[in-house]
């Protein structure tokens, strides 16, 4: 079982310094949540500011949270809806015209619950071009959804999961072809 006492976070986890990652918090709490919705490009300019890689075109709402800028990359054409976060412990990749729906959560950070310290774990996920992952859906760490996936509501995806197909569950598993 674990001893949380022995927990310790690993130098420079978070990839900033503290002071820059509560300068980010600042930031994402005063002017990024709170413009309209139709400020994009205002969103998209400061999430590159804290070296986010953000595509041409991207949309991202403003209640989206982004926990770290410097560990995203997405690509030209994404889509971010509303209520989602990006709990990018490790790398977050998203793709080319990815639309990732509401309330959708990325994790890509975890704990070793086999070490008795608890140790924190960072695992990058992958989205690759053209997925789309439906409201509600839970992605863990270290996850591949390949080309054009398409990721059904209040989904649960725990494996990497295939191009061109619908998958759907509880763990998600592909149930047919998309096109």
């Amino acid at each position: 079982m674990q001893h949380l006492e022995e927990f310790k976070l690993p130098s420079n986890f978070r990839g900033k310094s503290g002071w820059f990652v509560q300068l980010w918090w600042i930031i994402q709490s005063l002017f990024f949540k709170t413009s309209p919705q139709f400020m994009y490009g205002w969103r998209r300019f400061l999430l590159r500011l804290f070296g986010a890689k953000i595509g041409k075109k991207v949309i991202i709402r403003p209640s989206a949270h982004i926990q770290f800028p410097w560990k995203l990359t997405v690509g030209d054409f994404t889509w971010i809806g509303d209520e989602v976060v990006i709990y990018n412990l490790g790398e977050i990749v998203l793709g080319n015209n990815v639309v990732v729906s509401q309330r959708s959560y990325l994790c890509a950070g975890t704990h070793d619950y086999k070490a008795k310290d608890f140790s924190i774990l960072s695992k990058e996920i992958i989205i690759e071009d053209e997925v789309w992952i439906a409201t509600d859906v839970f992605i863990s760490p270290g996850i591949k959804i390949q080309r054009g996936c398409v990721v059904g509501a209040r989904s649960s995806v725990f494996t990497n999961l295939p191009s061109n197909m619908i998958c759907i569950g509880s763990p998600a598993k592909a149930v047919k072809e998309r096109i």
